[in-house]
């Protein structure tokens, strides 16, 4: 889980999203017009109960993934927490990529008018990455197909 700077025709918000590490899957997301801790544990709250729950969890070392209260969440839930390294960005190289593709893809050709505009958006763009995006990552299968199916990818790969 992380978050990330969306910027707008006016302004901006953050985004965050639950991703699931071996599929690619986009499990949840919230848009917020502050870094505040409470759209994070929104997103969390409704991975968990779509998708039940994890048996650790990966965040980077923000003031929203170290309160008390999105750590008691996941401590509630019996989830071991993962934090990335300080200044390591390759330890949730999974979803900088999915930022990288979420921008390019959408966001900046967009230039979202408002944040209800950027949420109806980005839920059409979740979508279309989930369910029809293929992924080189994935033997070029959807996230849905990788997630849902269970089938094994041809490991080794090179992302």
């Amino acid at each position: 889980m992380d978050i990330s700077y969306i910027p707008m025709a006016r302004g901006f918000v953050y985004l965050t999203a639950v991703l699931d590490w071996y599929s690619r899957r986009v499990l949840a997301w919230r848009v917020s017009i502050t870094m505040d801790t409470d759209f994070c544990i929104e997103a969390l709250e409704e991975a968990i109960a779509r998708h039940g729950t994890p048996e650790i969890f990966n965040t980077d070392q923000g003031s929203q993934f170290t309160s008390q209260a999105f750590t008691g969440l996941l401590k509630e839930h019996g989830i071991a927490i993962s934090m990335d390294g300080k200044g390591c960005w390759r330890d949730n190289v999974l979803v900088e990529r999915l930022w990288k593709t979420v921008k390019y893809e959408e966001v900046y050709l967009r230039g979202y008018d408002g944040v209800s505009n950027a949420k109806t958006s980005l839920a059409d763009y979740f979508d279309f990455y989930n369910g029809r995006r293929p992924h080189s990552a994935l033997d070029r299968r959807t996230p849905d197909q990788v997630y849902f199916n269970h089938q094994p990818l041809p490991w080794p790969k090179v992302a």
